[in-house]
């Protein structure tokens, strides 16, 4: 990995600079650019050794790799210093918009027998006897029928 070697013009130089002390950033992205200044080897007679850095800087030595890995592959220091945007959640909800439909529906009907009304767990329960979801939480229901400002009073 020593074979990728950062040399940095004065223009990244400065823009990193200015985004360790300027602006409100996340701690893990100043970092980032900490280590990268560190790296630099443009215009150095004697530099840091990888050791140092990782001390200095608080991170272990595959973190520090893997920061100039990263910095080596980015197309720009933009693209290095933003957050990818996830293009999925890492959780599908349970509760879309046919299942939203569902609970508003039973919501809306006649109790079962036995109940003078509808309530938040007789709704999720009806909901898994009906296969319309494997399982679901009165929380879930709550926030449906919120949402829609509806009331089971």
């Amino acid at each position: 990995m020593e074979n990728n070697v950062i040399q940095l013009t004065a223009e990244e130089r400065g823009q990193l600079e200015a985004f360790t002390s300027k602006g409100v950033h996340s701690a893990m992205l100043i970092r980032r650019a900490r280590v990268i200044l560190a790296l630099d080897r443009s215009n150095k007679k004697d530099h840091l050794r990888v050791n140092r850095i990782c001390e200095d800087i608080g991170i272990s030595r595959q973190a520090l790799n893997d920061i100039r890995e990263a910095f080596v592959n980015s197309p720009s220091i933009e693209a290095f210093l933003t957050r990818k945007k996830r293009e999925t959640p890492p959780v599908a909800p349970k509760v879309t918009g046919e299942v939203e439909a569902h609970i508003i529906a039973i919501a809306c009907g006649e109790p079962p027998v036995g109940c003078a009304r509808w309530t938040m767990q007789l709704i999720a329960d009806r909901c898994v006897e009906l296969n319309i979801v494997e399982s679901l939480s009165e929380i879930s229901v709550r926030r449906t029928l919120k949402k829609r400002s509806i009331s089971l009073t």
